[in-house]
């Protein structure tokens, strides 16, 4: 049977254009369905939302706050901007202080070219950054036989963490630590390579969007990523044969 309330439709605003939304879908979903674009790093069709990177902020009439509109549910008669001056200077920051506190040289990146952190700062136009780097030095993990892991290139979305989880069922991912030294680990911060849990699928490189998760062996530019949901399928169909 269906649960209750499964297919209440609610009707809202989204950059004033009238659209509707199932019970439980978020602001995103909704937008996307409507071809509204509310950028996104840390998202990924799939996954389950996060709202760790800021960027899909939204302002909503009569609330005070921007609310991240990938877990934020449709609610009946919302008006919600997606578009604004202040949203676009809000989401520029947010992009300059992930690329200041790590390492983001587009130039001797293995995904350069193919980078979601590097296609949305051409999108929203940040060409140069108005606060300090931090040069922050982190370790390369390339114990693995198959893959690194650089975290000098990591923006912490966690999209690893949930794909582990939540797809390969592994969990060998995780976040640990605070602020700026805030980590991905594999297990109890064993390399990589030594990890008891990896299966080796590399469904978190794959769903990486910039330069911290790659294959050996690819150089500058080389590191293409599937889009997931077609890939998660082809992987879903290949074990069931």
């Amino acid at each position: 049977m269906p649960e209750p309330n499964q297919y209440q439709v609610k009707t809202l605003k989204i950059d004033g254009k009238d659209v509707s939304a199932a019970e439980n879908q978020t602001i995103l979903e909704v937008a996307r369905e409507n071809g509204i674009n509310i950028p996104t790093l840390c998202y990924l069709e799939g996954l389950s939302g996060l709202g760790a990177c800021r960027l899909c902020v939204v302002e909503i009439k009569g609330n005070n706050k921007l609310l991240p509109a990938c877990v934020t549910q449709a609610q009946e008669g919302m008006e919600v901007t997606t578009n604004s001056e202040k949203l676009q200077d809000f989401r520029k920051l947010v992009l300059e202080l992930l690329f200041t506190e790590r390492s983001h040289v587009c130039a001797v990146c293995v995904s350069s070219g193919h980078c979601e952190l590097q296609s949305l700062a051409q999108e929203l136009g940040v060409t140069h950054m108005t606060v300090p780097y931090l040069h922050v030095k982190c370790e390369v993990d390339g114990s693995h036989p198959r893959f690194v892991v650089d975290h000098n290139r990591c923006i912490l979305c966690a999209r690893c963490v949930r794909v582990c989880d939540e797809v390969e069922g592994a969990h060998t991912w995780d976040l640990a630590g605070r602020g700026i030294s805030t980590r991905t680990i594999t297990d109890l911060r064993e390399p990589w390579g030594e990890s008891q849990t990896c299966t080796n699928c590399g469904k978190c490189v794959k769903v990486c969007p910039v330069g911290a998760l790659s294959e050996k062996g690819k150089g500058v530019s080389e590191m293409v990523k599937a889009e997931f949901l077609p890939y998660l399928e082809q992987m879903r169909e290949g074990r069931g044969r």
